[in-house]
C-alpha cells in the first residue's frame, strides 16, 4: 500500500521553542481575524526521512509545551499576543467511517498477481521453447525473419495504446498548473485513503492527545488559520481538516489525501517557532491539495504495468530461473532510481513551493522554512550521521531543500506583502541561524580536551536564543 500512502515528514529532533520571532508592532497578530488574504496564487513550477535528535540547539525557552502551558505568544520588539483569543475555524471536525467499495480492494488483490502471471508465462515460454525440436526452432525463427515487419507493426501498435492511454488521462495540477497522470477515480482514491486513516486510527487509538490539551490547540489553530487564509483556493475550501495529534515522541507529520491531519508531539518539541511548524504543516497540506498520493500511485501503477511486459520477456529469455531473479532484481532497480525516486523528490520539491506559498497568505515569516532544513542538516553533521547521496532517497537532501527554499522565499514575500501582512520585523531568521552555527563550532573548540585533536560534538550543551 505505500503507493496511495501519505506523503510524510519524518525526522527526529527535541528543541522546544514557543516564543516567535519577526512578528511586528502591530495589532494584527499571526492568527488575528484582520489578516486574510484571498489571493489566488498563480501558476508558477518536508519531507525526507531521517532519524535523529537536534538536542537543545536551537531552544529559546526550556517550558515544554504540555497540557498546564500558559497560551502560546507571538512575541516580537516586547509585543506579545495571545494566540488563544482566536475563534477556531470551526471546519475541523471528525468525519464520519466510509465502507471502503470492493474496487481499491481490486487492485490491492491483482497486482501481485499481475507479477506472478508474468513470471509463469514468460517460464512457460521459456520451456516450450526448450522442449521443441531443433528443425522447428529454424522453422519459427525463418518465419519470424519473413514476418519481421508484421511483428514490428504489432510492437508499435502495442506502444501506440500505452501512449493513447497516458495522453488521455493526464490532468492539471491544482495550483500549479502542471499536466500529470492520474489513472485512478478520485472516488475510488478517497475510498483507499479513508482505508488508511482507519488503519492509523486503530494505531494511535491510544496515543491522541484531547481537543482541550493545549499542543491540540495549537496545531487546530496553525491548520485553521492556513486553511482560512486559503480558502480561495477551491482543493483547499473543499477539504475538511480533520486534526488528529498523536502523543508519540518520533517527529511525524502528515497529511492523508481527505485532509486528515496528523501530527506527533515529537514535532512540536522539534520545530525552533511556529513559523517553521506552519511552514511544515503548508507542506503537508499541500500533498494533500495537489493530490500527490493518487499521482504517485497513478505513476507506480502505469509503470508497473509496462514492467509486465518486460518481466515476461526476462523470465522467458534467461536460460535459468536464477539469472532471471537477478534480472528482474536490476529491471526493478532500474525502474525505482530512474523513475519512482527521482518523481518523488519532483513532487517534494512542488509540495516545498506551495507550501511556502500556503505559508506566506497566512501571513507566516516564510524565512524560518529554509532554517529548518539547516537545522536538520547541522544536527546530522553534528552527530555524525553518513550522508546518502540525493539520487538514493525519495526526497531532496536537507541542504539542496534549503538552498531551494531560500530561492522561493523573494517570491513567496511578494505573495506575503500582497495579502497585507505587517512588515517583518527584527533580524533575519537565516542570518540568526549562521550566528548560532558558530557560536557552536567556536564553544565545540573551547570545550576540546588536552589529549584529543578531535572535537567531542555528540553533545553539545548550547541553547541558542533568538535576538
Amino acid at each position: 500500500t505505500n503507493t496511495w500512502r501519505r506523503q510524510r515528514l519524518d525526522l527526529s529532533g527535541n528543541t522546544r521553542n514557543w516564543f516567535l520571532p519577526g512578528i511586528p508592532d502591530s495589532h494584527r497578530n499571526f492568527i488575528g481575524e484582520g489578516q486574510r488574504c484571498l489571493l489566488s496564487i498563480p501558476n508558477a513550477g518536508a519531507n525526507r526521512t531521517a532519524h535523529h535528535s537536534l538536542g537543545r540547539f536551537f531552544s529559546q525557552s526550556s517550558q515544554p509545551l504540555g497540557e498546564k502551558v500558559t497560551p502560546l505568544l507571538l512575541s516580537s520588539a516586547g509585543h506579545h499576543f495571545c494566540a488563544w483569543n482566536v475563534p477556531t475555524v470551526r471546519s475541523l471536525r471528525t468525519s464520519p467511517s466510509l465502507q471502503a467499495a470492493p474496487v481499491p480492494l481490486f487492485w490491492l488483490v491483482v497486482k501481485p498477481a499481475q507479477k506472478l502471471l508474468a513470471i509463469i508465462l514468460g517460464r512457460s515460454i521459456r520451456n516450450w521453447w526448450k522442449a521443441l525440436p531443433p528443425n522447428k526452432r529454424e522453422l519459427l525463427k525463418e518465419s519470424a525473419r519473413k514476418n519481421k515487419w508484421k511483428i514490428l507493426l504489432g510492437v508499435s501498435g502495442l506502444g501506440v495504446v500505452f501512449v493513447m492511454f497516458y495522453f488521455t488521462h493526464l490532468e492539471e495540477t491544482p495550483i500549479t498548473g502542471r499536466a500529470r497522470l492520474l489513472v485512478f477515480g478520485k472516488e475510488h482514491f478517497r475510498e483507499l485513503s479513508q482505508m488508511e486513516y482507519e488503519m492509523w486510527m486503530e494505531e494511535f487509538k491510544n496515543q491522541m492527545l484531547p481537543e482541550t490539551d493545549a499542543r491540540y490547540q495549537v496545531v487546530e489553530r496553525v491548520v485553521g488559520h492556513l486553511s482560512e487564509s486559503n480558502k480561495d483556493i477551491p482543493e483547499v475550501a473543499a477539504l475538511e481538516w480533520v486534526i488528529h495529534v498523536v502523543d508519540e515522541p518520533g517527529v511525524n507529520a502528515f497529511v492523508l489525501p481527505n485532509g486528515q491531519v496528523f501530527v506527533f508531539t515529537g514535532l512540536l518539541e522539534a520545530v525552533s517557532d511556529i513559523h517553521q511548524l506552519s511552514f511544515i504543516l503548508g507542506h503537508e497540506i499541500a500533498h494533500a491539495v495537489l493530490e500527490h498520493a493518487a499521482e504517485k500511485a497513478s505513476l507506480v501503477h502505469f509503470l508497473d504495468f509496462l514492467s509486465l511486459i518486460f518481466l515476461t520477456m526476462i523470465w522467458a529469455i534467461c536460460p535459468r530461473d536464477s539469472l532471471a531473479v537477478v534480472g528482474q532484481w536490476i529491471q526493478s532497480k532500474l525502474q525505482e532510481f530512474m523513475f519512482d525516486r527521482p518523481y518523488s523528490r519532483t513532487l517534494e520539491a512542488e509540495a516545498d513551493k506551495v507550501g511556502l506559498q500556503f505559508a506566506a497568505k497566512a501571513c507566516v515569516d516564510v524565512r524560518a522554512s529554509s532554517v529548518f532544513w539547516q537545522q536538520m542538516e547541522l544536527a546530522e553533521t553534528i552527530q555524525g550521521q553518513p550522508k546518502i547521496p540525493e539520487w538514493l532517497s525519495t526526497h531532496p537532501s536537507h541542504e539542496n531543500r534549503a538552498e531551494h527554499l531560500d530561492r522561493l522565499i523573494p517570491q513567496a514575500l511578494k505573495i506575503r506583502e500582497s495579502c497585507n501582512c505587517p512588515s517583518l520585523s527584527g533580524p533575519d531568521p537565516r542570518l540568526i541561524f549562521r550566528l548560532n552555527m558558530q557560536h557552536l563550532l567556536e564553544s565545540s573548540k573551547h570545550r576540546e580536551t588536552p589529549n584529543s585533536t578531535k572535537q567531542d560534538l555528540s553533545k553539545p550543551k548550547l541553547d541558542f536564543a533568538h535576538t
